[in-house]
Order: C-alpha cells, then structure tokens, then sequence
C-alpha cells in the first residue's frame, strides 16, 4: 500500500478524486433530500430519480468504454468532469434561486449520469495506467479507500450543511469541488503513464470485449456477480434516506449519519484490502457477497435507529470488500486492449442495473415500508452468491475432466494453474 502511494503520478490522481467525491457525495445527499422536500417524502421519486441518474450507465457505459480505449484517457475525462461540474453549477443555481422543481432534477440527474457513463470506465482504466501490475490490486483498494472517505464526510457534511441553509450550496460546493480532479488531470505527469500499445483503427469493437469475459473464468464470476449485487443490494442511495425519514422520523443530519456509518465500515474494508498480502480470489468474493447479503437481510430487522446505525457499519465494510474484489479480480485479468472496454460492461452491470432496482427497491418501500426492501435486497444478494459458486465449481469440474481426458481422449497431466473459485485459467 505505501509503494503505490508512493507513485507520485498516483498520488496526485487520487487525492483529486479524493476532494472532487466529498463534494459529489454532498451531492448525491442533497438531491435525495431535495426530491423529498419536493415530493413530501416520496420514497417513489427518489427511486425514479435515482434510476434517471443511472439509465445512461445502461444506454451509454459500453460506448464509453470504447472511448476509453480509443480516446487518450486523460483528455477524455477533462471533458467529462468538466460537464459534471457544470451540472452541478446549473442545479445549484436552480435551487438557491427557487426555481428548481422535480422535473428539472430529472433531467439534470440525466445529463449527470451521461457524463458519469463516459467518465467511469476511462477514470478506472486509468488506474491500471499510473502503476505497475503488482501494484493495481493495492491502487484499486485504495481508490476505494478515497471513495469511502468520501462517503464518511460527504453525507455527513451535506446533513449538516443542509440543516443550516439548505439544499442550494451543497450542489454549489460541488460544482467547485471539481477544481481539484481537473487540476490533478492537468499536472499529471505524462512520461509516468503506461499507455498499452494502441492497435489499428477498427480493433476497438465491443463484441471483443463480451468474447474476452465469455472465455474467461476470472472475469466471468465477477461481472456475473456484481450484476446482481449492483442491481439488488447496493440501493442504499435510496433505502437509507427513506429509513430515515420515514421510519425513524429523522431529519437531515440523521440521514448524514447513518451515511457516514455505512462509509466508516466500507473504509476499514478499502483499507483491510489495500494492505492485505495476499491477492484477490474469487473464493474471497463468494463469501464476502453471502455475508454482505446475510447482513443487509439482518439491517432491516433492525428495531431501533441506535441498532440500524451500528449494523450500518459492518453492511459497509462486506460490501466494500465485495466491490474491491470484483473490481480487483477484473483489472487483474483483463487484457489491456480491452481494459476500457470490459471495463465499460463492469459498470454497466454494477450501475446499469439501477435503473431497474431503485425503481423496485422505492416501489417495495412505498408497498411494505423500506425495511422489506433492504431484507429483499440481501437475500437476493446472497442467493446469486451461492448459485454463481456451485456453477463455477461444476464448471471447473468439467474442464478437469477435459483436461485429463485430452481432445482425443488420451490422459493429461494435470495442471496447478487454476483460480482460487475452481475454473482453470484458459
């Protein structure tokens, strides 16, 4: 973990991305808050403007993944997060003003996520490009670690600054936090980065990208798996806010904590798995998936806010620990031509599933009370976990029986080479 930190080209990376989530994490409190105030509390809206958020990830991920291998990294996401801050200047403006309203944050949590589309796969690609291979299962966690950092201060920030003078300055405060990453883009220093070879024009299709996953085990669990965690279980975005509005008839800066709560667990995972000595397997995914599940079933049983906050933590932590690994496992065996571009189909299972369960999870809210929502989600959670591990374990079955076997039936010497949830390495 120090040696990557020590890469200054890293460094620089990602302590602007560090102040540029704060302000995006105040953000994303915000606006949840904002479409309650303007909904009287409709757990409905916040599910619908959630999804408008996260549709473009589904109709526009894989196009910037293909950007991202095609495009110089670096230059793309100065545009993109250029686009983002003005975004957030625009909503700002908007709700200081008065004249925000519930169509108007739909169709800003639109334009938000396109850019977010284009954004993600090159700014995660770029990690890969600012160290060395050894080095990336460390730089994954630690951008996690930011991330969560991020979340602790975000929430907690916006619940205060929205209990002092509203909703309004917090997007605002957003829209300047962006300074920082286009500043940290701009002073990277070139010659540290490691751009893969570029090929010829017209090698930069994505049906490369899905064969590359298809055929590839270590790839294949994880993406698998992170859909429906990414679909089901990681709608805290909309059930904690509802929790505490509606359940605990809490304000703001309740909701901040109970935020910061849930990032505090998910940085001791970030930091856990940066500093661990070991590399990431898929045996350590499929455990940490079914008990993120088993605990985010438990947190809607909890009674009481005191109780809801303190499970929040350990809900963090497995899910950080889930996400890191997934991400981990899938930049360690990618190929690097195609890092943009598998990337791109990552995210769109992880965010492009949103669309269809933030709409659910508000739905089952509104239906059932959130509570049913977070049991609903960790079961599912959990189930796909146990599902995934027993397809991957008959999968790896057969292909040593057909490695011993041979293509024409004559006996093979077996192979150790093999990945740590079953399937052999092809």
């Amino acid at each position: 973990m120090l040696a990557t930190l020590a890469v200054r080209a890293f460094r620089r990376y990602l302590l602007g991305q560090l102040a540029s989530n704060i302000g995006t994490w105040m953000q994303r409190a915000a606006q949840d808050l904002l479409v309650l105030q303007l909904t009287g509390n409709s757990g409905r809206s916040v599910g619908i403007v959630t999804a408008l958020q996260f549709l473009p990830q589904t109709l526009f991920g894989l196009t910037g993944g293909v950007l991202a291998d095609r495009c110089p990294r670096r230059r793309l996401l100065l545009v993109t997060q250029t686009t983002m801050a003005a975004q957030s200047l625009l909503l700002g403006v908007l709700t200081v003003t008065g004249t925000v309203s519930l169509p108007s944050v739909y169709a800003l949590a639109v334009a938000l996520g396109t850019a977010t589309a284009v954004d993600g796969p090159a700014r995660n690609a770029l990690i890969s490009d600012l160290v060395a291979r050894d080095q990336v299962a460390a730089a994954v966690s630690l951008n996690s670690a930011q991330f969560n950092v991020a979340r602790i201060l975000g929430p907690a920030a916006a619940g205060l600054t929205v209990a002092a003078v509203g909703t309004g300055p917090v997007f605002l405060v957003n829209a300047v936090s962006y300074l920082a990453v286009l500043y940290g883009l701009c002073t990277l220093p070139s010659g540290e980065l490691r751009h893969p070879e570029r090929r010829p024009p017209g090698h930069e299709r994505l049906t490369d990208a899905f064969r590359h996953i298809a055929t590839t085990p270590e790839l294949l669990l994880p993406i698998a798996l992170i859909a429906f965690v990414g679909t089901f279980g990681l709608n805290f975005q909309v059930t904690v806010s509802l929790v505490a509005v509606t359940v605990f008839h809490s304000g703001a800066a309740a909701f901040g904590c109970l935020s910061a709560a849930y990032a505090a667990g998910g940085l001791v995972g970030a930091l856990l798995a940066a500093g661990g000595k070991h590399p990431p397997t898929a045996r350590r995914l499929i455990t940490a998936t079914v008990a993120f599940g088993v605990l985010e079933a438990t947190l809607g049983l909890m009674p009481g806010y005191g109780t809801f906050t303190a499970l929040l933590v350990p809900v963090g932590f497995a899910a950080v620990i889930v996400t890191t690994t997934a991400n981990a496992l899938t930049q360690l065996h990618v190929d690097p031509h195609l890092r943009g571009r598998v990337l791109s189909v990552y995210f769109l299972v992880l965010l492009g599933g949103t669309p269809v369960g933030a709409p659910l999870v508000g739905v089952v809210s509104d239906a059932l009370g959130p509570r049913s929502a977070l049991i609903l989600g960790g079961a599912i959670s959990a189930a796909s976990a146990l599902a995934l591990s027993a397809w991957s374990t008959k999968r790896h079955r057969l292909d040593q029986r057909r490695k011993a076997t041979g293509p024409a039936g004559a006996p093979l010497a077996e192979t150790s080479d093999t990945w740590a949830g079953g399937a052999a390495r092809p």
